[in-house]
């Protein structure tokens, strides 16, 4: 039984990152039987016999109740529960690779925040594309203001769980439950997955404002505008406008534009310092996942004819060499326009 009261289930998380770590972490706490998939044998090996993941998680035990593993067949066959978790580019290949050892049953979470760039997709349509149809049409996604080191630190964190499925979101919101991490639920998948997303592209943005020391009003206005810009995006996709004023919308912005901890932000502070896009991503060791969904945002909203004026110049600063500075300018400079659509 887990801490909640539930039944245990055997859990599968494929991805050990930061993330993917600290997932990992709650599941044994809350009484599931865990296996840790890493890509790399070498990592793996390390995390099982240092009882930390020194890499992603530094600091953070890692207990040997936990099984760590590279090799697929041995992570995912016979788990009622499996949490994708790798950087998004590589969701698909990963999860193509975890498919053959799915049951028909098994529920699987994505919890990866990104847009695969090279076809615009959607992980809930990345992994459409690799998982059997019984599978995916239960797969939940999970997002929200979650820090990995502060998940892993048990520090209280609120989710949401989404899913097309209201069984499959209220059994991954009971068996992801406990004191210290509470989910929400909601059946609007791409409005959480787009907001999980986006949301790293306005945190280079604000990233950018704080490097350049621009204050604090700089950095609100960000937020807000580029809360607007995601709930264009959504609309045009089909989310429900309303999922934006939540926790994968409005929550995870706020955190990921303001805390220390983002590596989106970072990114963007060190751009706004004067620092190449090359150097800065040669000194870090995880996934600054806005870098790569920056492209993907900014080609959507051209398909879609969404107005994103904060994605477009961030799309400037990092792939077309713009000065941050200018960019900030030619965002004050825009036409005079009404706030809300319906003025």
């Amino acid at each position: 039984m887990n801490e909640e009261g539930g039944a245990s289930v055997d859990a599968a998380v494929v991805g050990a990152g930061s993330w993917g770590t600290a997932l990992a972490l709650l599941l044994q706490r809350n009484g599931h039987r865990v296996r840790l998939w890493s890509h790399d044998e070498a990592t793996a090996s390390l995390i099982a016999s240092q009882g930390e993941n020194q890499r992603y998680l530094p600091g953070v035990s890692v207990p040997r109740e936990i099984q760590v593993t590279s090799q697929m067949e041995e992570a995912v066959s016979g788990a009622g529960l499996v949490v994708s978790v790798s950087p998004s580019q590589h969701v698909g290949t990963v999860m193509a690779d975890a498919a053959p050892f799915l049951s028909p049953d098994t529920l699987v979470v994505s919890a990866s925040k990104g847009i695969e760039t090279r076809s615009l997709r959607r992980m809930d349509e990345v992994l459409e594309s690799v998982l059997p149809g019984p599978v995916h049409r239960r797969m939940v996604v999970l997002s929200g203001p979650s820090f990995a080191l502060e998940v892993a630190r048990s520090l209280p964190t609120a989710v949401v769980a989404a899913s097309r499925s209201r069984d499959a979101r209220l059994r991954v919101q009971s068996i992801l439950s406990s004191r210290v991490f509470r989910v929400y639920t909601n059946p609007d998948l791409i409005g959480v997955e787009l907001g999980g997303s986006v949301k790293n592209v306005i945190a280079l943005a604000a990233g950018v404002a704080t490097g350049l020391e621009l204050g604090r009003n700089t950095q609100a206005a960000l937020i807000t505008r580029g809360l607007a810009e995601i709930t264009r995006l959504g609309a045009a996709l089909g989310a429900d406008p309303v999922t934006f004023s939540g926790l994968a919308g409005i929550g995870d912005l706020v955190l990921t534009c303001t805390g220390d901890l983002s590596r989106n932000r970072t990114v963007g502070v060190r751009l706004g310092q004067g620092e190449s896009l090359d150097r800065i991503l040669s000194d870090m060791t995880a996934v600054a996942e806005g870098v790569h969904t920056t492209q993907a945002v900014h080609a959507l909203a051209r398909r879609h004819e969404v107005e994103m004026p904060i994605t477009h110049q961030v799309h400037r600063m990092l792939h077309e060499g713009a000065d941050p500075l200018e960019s900030v300018q030619e965002l004050m400079m825009r036409d005079p326009k009404p706030e809300t659509w319906a003025q």
